[in-house]
């Protein structure tokens, strides 16, 4: 794994202009799944000439060239994160759209048996629950 998503858009050859290196840095940082909004919003605190349509453009090339992953949670709204993450699963709270990353080993071991049984060698897999939270009494 090469260390920085600008890195990484570097070794495969893409052209960083400097509204492309504050958008990556700014993808870099976030601990978050923001969208195309959220991130035109952080990225223009840092330069306030980058355009919302730069932003789209520069995900969509950043996605295509596999630096980013595109998730769609059912929300109409395409959020962004890091292809070289460590592997995770999400859960998606369906009434906030608040999103949490978990890694379960007892899932892990299941897919890899449930894969198996069937006959296949698992090479990958994406597992996004949906769900609200629990009413407090």
């Amino acid at each position: 794994m090469t260390d920085t998503i600008l890195q990484r858009c570097e070794l495969k050859g893409l052209r960083m202009t400097s509204q492309r290196k504050i958008i990556a840095q700014v993808l870099e940082y976030a601990a978050d799944h923001p969208d195309v909004e959220e991130l035109y919003k952080r990225a223009s605190k840092i330069d306030i000439t980058i355009s919302i349509a730069t932003v789209y453009r520069t995900v969509k090339l950043f996605d295509e060239a596999g630096i980013l992953d595109k998730l769609e949670f059912g929300d109409g709204r395409a959020r962004y994160e890091d292809a070289e993450r460590e592997h995770h699963d999400h859960l998606i709270d369906v009434n906030s759209g608040r999103v949490i990353e978990f890694m379960d080993s007892d899932i892990e071991k299941l897919q890899e048996k449930i894969a198996q049984k069937h006959g296949y060698k698992l090479m990958g897999h994406k597992l996004e629950l949906y769900g609200v939270p629990l009413k407090k009494s």
